[in-house]
């Protein structure tokens, strides 16, 4: 299998689709027990009139679409962005087997920063987490998205 740099690799260039789409580049990769890429997505909710048009959600749809199946297990997702509350929901039902992220996302991130929602004892599926791969380089991609739009701004912003 290879490596979680490799995959985060994938995902930077899904979300080099949303900042050339316009929109806040997070993208997302989804990765069955066996390395194959089996979902792709980028942020899409500003041209999708869609709130729910998040990187991990397009991914997860493109994954179950390919698979057959709304239950990915053994399946992981790579993240450029740490996901929000709508999105650890999302991974939570898929019942995937693991989160890696890159970047925290310090307002929002429902993984590790504003809470763990994935230790909650109510939910009767575990999902592993990894963060901060590649998050430099992620860090850098949404910095330059956001000064390029609002003067003293960076921080990232889904």
């Amino acid at each position: 299998m290879r490596s979680d740099e490799f995959y985060m690799h994938r995902a930077l260039e899904q979300a080099h689709l949303a900042a050339d789409a316009g929109e806040v580049p997070v993208g997302a990769v989804v990765v069955n027990a066996a390395g194959e890429i089996v979902g792709q997505g980028y942020n899409a909710p500003v041209a999708g009139h869609d709130p729910s048009a998040h990187a991990e959600i397009r991914a997860l749809r493109d994954a179950g679409a390919r698979l057959g199946n709304y239950r990915l297990d053994g399946c992981s997702l790579f993240v450029t962005l740490e996901p929000c509350l709508m999105c650890t929901g999302a991974i939570i039902h898929a019942r995937l087997a693991r989160v890696v992220y890159g970047a925290a996302e310090p307002r929002t991130g429902m993984v590790e920063s504003r809470a763990n929602l994935f230790a909650q004892p109510w939910y009767n599926h575990r999902v592993a987490v990894e963060g901060g791969v590649l998050a430099g380089r992620v860090s850098k991609l949404l910095k330059r998205f956001f000064a390029e739009r609002r003067p003293g701004a960076g921080a990232a912003d889904e």
